[in-house]
């Protein structure tokens, strides 16, 4: 990590803990209900901001890597294998058309992790509703849900990153991986998916290892009774959100991999996507379960990312540029998202 990386990952990271400081002290200092319209307005300031980095890495995307000369920029785009076209004594073209390559990339992960992330909302709503969980509570157990999957996402990215360095054959058991997940997504898009409370392999290790409180206590996550600390249900519901978002991080993480191999896209992609998904459950918690065809439309998803990172090379011998890519990811979920509200569940069943 040279200094232009470590200035940069340090002032996200600052930005993330502003953001959500923010957010917890300032605009949710009590345990309340949000409502569509807050959680809409929260969502656009979410999206805004990916936008604004977005045209931030097209206008000054070197900056983030210390890129200051042609020798930089070459060594760059070799070290991560990005399809730039870099024009020899023409610096000014070359790094235009990284700013372009670099943003696409992010843009494109971001794409990708929202739309993983919509399937992560489906498990959600299913582990609160199994436990019985207080609307008011959403938030907090989300607010501390996402601020684990920042410090795991951030753990995965850069090891996933170190090996794929070392070991570039991995990509291919990532793609494979995807596939596989793809169809078997698809195989399993009408199974209703069930949270067992008392099997839970979460709720079982934590019976095992700690105290358990059998009611809730509030918004508390630990109660001391008779001198002795227990977690109530309220922290098992946290500790199974968490759980469940590593799961879906190994298939959001190597999906974007497929995208680009520079980790500091994958981890920025990956980190606004997960920050708007607090307040996109509230804006579609009640709505979500109409997105009948969504499951199709991840699945296909999935397969056409395992495809393109097995046959990349090929892809890029034909002309196949990371705008195609996009295309090709927006009108899968557009497409999906279409459907579902043109043909109501009811009358299409397969």
């Amino acid at each position: 990590m040279n200094s232009g990386e470590l200035l940069y990952f340090s002032l996200f990271i600052a930005f993330i803990l502003v953001a959500l400081t923010i957010d917890l002290g300032l605009f949710n200092k009590r345990d309340r209900v949000i409502k569509s319209y807050q959680a809409a307005i929260k969502t656009g300031i979410w999206i805004s901001l990916a936008f604004l980095f977005y045209l931030f890495l097209n206008l000054k995307g070197e900056k983030v890597h210390g890129i200051a000369n042609m020798q930089d920029l070459k060594s760059h785009v070799n070290q991560y294998g990005q399809s730039v076209t870099i024009i020899d004594n023409d610096y000014e073209t070359s790094i235009y058309n990284y700013r372009k390559e670099l943003s696409l990339e992010f843009l494109t992960g971001y794409v990708i992790e929202e739309a993983l992330s919509m399937d992560n909302l489906f498990v959600i709503i299913l582990i609160f509703a199994a436990f019985n969980v207080e609307k008011r509570l959403y938030h907090k157990v989300l607010f501390w849900g996402i601020l684990g999957a920042v410090i795991f996402r951030c753990i995965f990215i850069f090891s996933g990153a170190i090996l794929i360095s070392k070991f570039n054959w991995i990509l291919y058991l990532f793609a494979a991986f995807l596939i596989f997940t793809g169809i078997r997504m698809f195989i399993n898009r009408n199974k209703k998916e069930k949270i067992e409370t008392e099997n839970h392999p979460i709720v079982k290790f934590a019976s095992r290892w700690f105290g358990i409180h059998k009611h809730f206590e509030g918004s508390k996550f630990f109660i001391t009774i008779n001198h002795k600390k227990l977690i109530t249900p309220l922290f098992l519901v946290l500790l199974i959100i968490e759980f469940s978002d590593i799961l879906f991080a190994a298939d959001s993480i190597p999906a974007i991999f497929a995208v680009t191999k520079d980790p500091y896209v994958v981890f920025f992609s990956n980190i606004f996507a997960i920050l708007g998904l607090r307040s996109m459950f509230f804006l579609l918690v009640n709505v979500v379960h109409k997105f009948h065809f969504f499951k199709y439309g991840l699945s296909l998803l999935l397969v056409f990312v395992g495809l393109k990172m097995i046959f990349n090379e090929q892809l890029k011998a034909i002309g196949f540029s990371i705008e195609y890519s996009l295309i090709v990811i927006a009108l899968i979920l557009v497409t999906s998202i279409g459907l579902s509200l043109l043909i109501p569940e009811k009358r299409f069943k397969v």
